[in-house]
């Protein structure tokens, strides 16, 4: 497993990556644009992929406008491995150098993700768009 910075060369990988997995899926997969990915990566925020075999199976994303964890999906093939674990950290270690101010997300609720978040410290702080969960996370190293 390689972790690395995501580039737009890997838009196309990342777009396979998201419309695969089983659980937040896409109502429609033409909501999230090859466009709005190479906004995320190069204007927004910043992004990050696993890649087993040169293929990516994993990529996270975190946008520094709206204080917001844009993305953070697995291939089902591979969960379970640490790999979101692994992203995610990178992530907010990358984000909460940048940012003082805390993140948040949102993601379905009664899903492997909302589990996730929660394991890894992110507080429920009520509800966001269509019934999804909005979890924030403070910088730990705030004073």
């Amino acid at each position: 497993m390689i972790f690395r910075e995501a580039q737009t060369k890997d838009i196309k990988q990342i777009q396979v990556v998201r419309n695969a997995v089983k659980e937040n899926t896409l109502s429609n997969p033409g909501l999230v644009t090859d466009k709005d990915c190479v906004e995320y990566l190069t204007l927004r925020g910043k992004g990050w992929v696993c890649e087993i075999d040169n293929t990516v199976v994993g990529f996270a994303i975190a946008d520094l406008i709206d204080n917001n964890i844009w993305a953070l999906f697995v291939h089902p093939d591979v969960e379970g491995k640490g790999i979101g674990k692994t992203l995610h950290d990178m992530m907010l270690n990358w984000y909460f150098a940048q940012q003082k101010e805390m993140v948040w997300l949102s993601t379905t609720p009664n899903t492997r993700a909302e589990k996730f978040y929660r394991m890894q410290g992110w507080k429920e702080v009520g509800l966001y768009g269509k019934g999804e969960i909005k979890f924030e996370m403070q910088n730990p190293l705030r004073p």
